[in-house]
């Protein structure tokens, strides 16, 4: 099993973060089946203020490049991602097509 921890920052708007919680809670079943079949086992995200943190666990095989190319070609991944870009931003810094950000892992106890 591997581990990652990804962040991104919602639109600083009260409708917009509620908008996304509400899609959160009912996420369509193509995306957690494609979730699902490019080697994400358990997937997490938290909110404080704007800021989201993603907390994956994957199979020993996952890698970003293969879901990537999954994702290309699944039009319901794509119509879903066009919908969250109405509420998310990038984090400064961010290279141009870029939202979710690796973090580095600084410590482990």
């Amino acid at each position: 099993m591997k581990r990652f921890c990804l962040v991104l920052d919602l639109k600083d708007d009260a409708d917009a973060i509620a908008a996304y919680e509400a899609y959160h809670r009912n996420v369509w079943p193509e995306i957690i089946e494609s979730i699902k079949q490019s080697g994400i086992e358990h997937m997490r995200i938290y909110r404080v203020s704007n800021r989201l943190v993603m907390l994956l666990e994957t199979t020993d095989d996952f890698s970003f490049e293969r879901k990537a190319a999954l994702d290309r070609t699944n039009p319901k991944v794509q119509e879903w991602e066009e919908l969250m870009n109405n509420y998310q931003q990038t984090l400064p810094g961010t290279k141009p097509g870029e939202k979710w950000q690796l973090t580095n892992e600084i410590f482990s106890l």
